[in-house]
């Protein structure tokens, strides 16, 4: 793949060895994951066993909105590597990870540490976080937001395959992003899909989606089990709360589950359901200045036009913390489907 810009040709650049991927990931974090991300590469700092006898390439911390942050577990690979003997065990391990309080009280002991050693690393949490404890914090992170983040220099081809085949792992934790390097002499340009603050509203291009139109034979059947397997009580209670609102007063209206939420629609997509363990967000089908309105109560996050052109017309992401104020949402509910 080459590049041209400014009359010049960028050819893309072949990662030899998986330590010069990894530095460019590190020297680039705020360029590929956003100012208002912490990256902590730690796998010369952590020793010993760890995440299920394999230790991650770093820990990212999305703290883009602190009333939602994102935690992930960053593993960083070469296209070349072989699949199922490399990159597929590396993040099978991590699965168990998010399972065990015990390894999570582990690693929140071990960043806290060596947080509290490097004043730099100490001095970006303190700043965003402001009088919050950063040990506090750390621990309800880890347990209330699960992502495992693959960080990759081209398409594997195996990949949609094994998060059909894995929906309650791979489907729901993996989020895959693709960065390659091209150069031309001393100058060189990265490339990124997806951008990431797209990373939780849109799946990777690889792997079809359920907006494309495709034979209902062949797609996976995914049910309401599907979603709400692992995710709190508060989420559960959430998501009843909205199904039996929608029954009673819209008998027209149908809850949809597919792969990466569950739609409400009547003859058309209204809004998408996407449930995480303890987190709830509700993608709408009405421009974010409208909901803003409707929504005085609750968080409403800009997406941006790639993911509204994945969503197929103008929306919004509306969260959800718990099963107050809901009548906004009610209200919102009735604009949509009346």
């Amino acid at each position: 793949m080459t590049i041209l810009q400014s009359n010049k040709r960028f050819i893309e650049f072949q990662f030899k060895l998986e330590d010069d991927f990894e530095e460019l990931i590190r020297e680039q974090s705020k360029t590929l994951f956003g100012k208002d991300t912490i990256f902590i590469y730690t796998k010369k700092k952590l020793k010993g066993v760890a995440l299920g006898s394999t230790i991650p390439d770093g820990f990212l911390f999305d703290l883009t909105d602190l009333e939602n942050p994102e935690f992930y577990l960053v593993e960083v690979e070469l296209q070349k590597h072989d699949f199922y003997k490399h990159i597929f065990p590396q993040i099978t391990k991590f699965f168990g990870f998010f399972r065990s309080s015990a390894s999570q009280n582990d690693l929140v002991e071990k960043l806290f540490s060596i947080i509290n050693a490097d004043a730099t690393l100490r001095g970006e949490f303190k700043k965003v976080l402001g009088d919050k404890e950063i040990y506090k914090f750390l621990r309800d992170i880890c347990e209330e937001s699960q992502n495992i983040l693959l960080v990759i220099d081209g398409d594997k081809i195996e990949l949609p395959e094994i998060i059909d085949t894995y929906t309650d792992t791979w489907g729901k934790l993996v989020k895959i992003l693709k960065v390659k390097k091209f150069t031309n002499e001393n100058e060189s340009l990265i490339s990124v899909e997806p951008d990431f603050v797209d990373i939780q509203y849109a799946p990777d291009a690889e792997v079809e989606t359920e907006l494309e139109i495709a034979d209902e034979s062949t797609k996976p059947i995914y049910s309401e089990e599907y979603h709400l397997d692992g995710v709190s009580d508060s989420t559960k209670q959430s998501y009843l709360l909205i199904k039996e609102h929608v029954a009673k007063n819209y008998p027209n209206a149908a809850f949809n589950p597919q792969k990466y939420y569950i739609g409400i629609r009547t003859d058309k997509n209204l809004a998408y359901l996407k449930l995480q363990k303890k987190k709830r967000r509700v993608v709408v089908m009405l421009p974010e200045d409208e909901v803003r309105k409707l929504m005085p109560h609750h968080v409403v996050k800009q997406l941006s036009l790639g993911v509204q052109g994945f969503y197929n017309g103008p929306c919004c992401a509306v969260m959800f913390e718990n099963t107050k104020n809901m009548d906004d949402f009610w209200k919102l509910l009735k604009i949509l489907i009346m």
